[in-house]
């Protein structure tokens, strides 16, 4: 039974974040704000929201483990399984894709998330830090984009979300059931997940290591598979680069404002390494080009279950 309520609050929290996303990036444009503004910084925040409010519940009610382990395994399932899965249906060509400056930031964050870990409790200080490292790298993608983009009318289309006919009560109805559903499936998930840890002797980090983080990467992963089917390499991995600097920055940034995170030692003996260690993987794919095939895909997805089964066992 608690099973199908933590399946309840995960899909609360995912048509929730959709139709907060929907509604801001609509009102957003509608009230003159740039396409590419608007992309940074509304699509940016309204997709992570769901990881964002359990972290913060998570952080209030007193269970640190899922509120890292939520961003930590999504960082890990990120890598190993958003890009293991799209592999293995569609070989990704990495040859036209240059993320290289975007990845770069993501090990920089992952480091600095590693370092801070270690004069954990995570703080409001800590929280100050990441967030700063937030505001300089988007500042640096918002610089770069003006830089080599110029956003004319149509480009809006293909910003997630908009549509240039949606009505005011519609745009408004969007904003009020993400605004309303996301608090809610967030109470219910972390209210869920730590009655199955009591119920199943586990702890609540390996919970939100495996089941939140899996939940929370849903978006990512349907996000990626189309990608990967549409042959935009750079859409799938620029998607899961942004998603883990901003899980890193972002949400642990103001979770940490919000009460101090205890980190568990388990952190420090495997899920933090791994987290680095998947990061690292992508090296040879963003420096050299490598194609992302599907044996690549098996092996990836391969390590994601075996990192599971050390997490689950040990």
């Amino acid at each position: 039974m608690e099973f199908a309520v933590a399946l309840l609050g995960l899909v609360i929290l995912l048509l929730a974040g959709d139709a907060l996303v929907r509604g801001a990036v609509n009102v957003s444009l509608r009230l003159g704000v740039p396409a590419l503004i608007v992309s940074l910084t509304v699509v940016a925040f309204g997709t992570s929201a769901p990881e964002l409010l359990i972290s913060i519940q998570a952080v209030r009610d007193n269970a640190p483990g899922i509120a890292l382990g939520n961003v930590v395994g999504s960082n890990i399932a990120n890598v190993l399984l958003v890009l293991g899965i799209p592999a293995i249906l569609s070989a990704m060509n990495m040859a036209d894709c240059d993320t290289r400056r975007s990845y770069l930031m993501m090990l920089a964050a992952s480091v600095l998330f590693i370092a801070l870990a270690f004069f954990g409790p995570i703080t409001w200080w800590h929280g100050l830090i990441l967030l700063a490292g937030l505001a300089v790298i988007l500042f640096d993608q918002a610089r770069a984009a003006l830089a080599h983009r110029r956003l004319g009318p149509d480009e809006t289309e293909d910003l997630e979300g908009a549509d240039p006919d949606m009505p005011w009560w519609k745009i408004l109805m969007f904003l009020a059931l993400g605004l309303v559903g996301l608090p809610l499936g967030a109470d219910i998930l972390i209210d869920s997940a730590t009655s199955i840890a009591r119920d199943l002797g586990i702890s609540e980090t390996v919970i939100g290591l495996t089941l939140v983080a899996v939940g929370t990467s849903l978006p990512e992963l349907a996000t990626t598979v189309v990608a990967a089917l549409k042959k935009q390499a750079d859409v799938a991995m620029g998607n899961v680069i942004g998603s883990n600097m901003f899980n890193l920055l972002a949400i642990i940034g103001i979770a940490g404002l919000v009460g101090p995170i205890e980190v568990d030692p388990s952190f420090f003996r495997l899920d933090l390494w791994v987290m680095l260690g998947a990061a690292l993987v992508l090296a040879p794919f963003v420096f050299l080009r490598w194609t992302m095939g599907r044996l690549w895909g098996l092996v990836l997805t391969a390590l994601y279950a075996a990192y599971l089964w050390a997490v689950i066992v040990f």
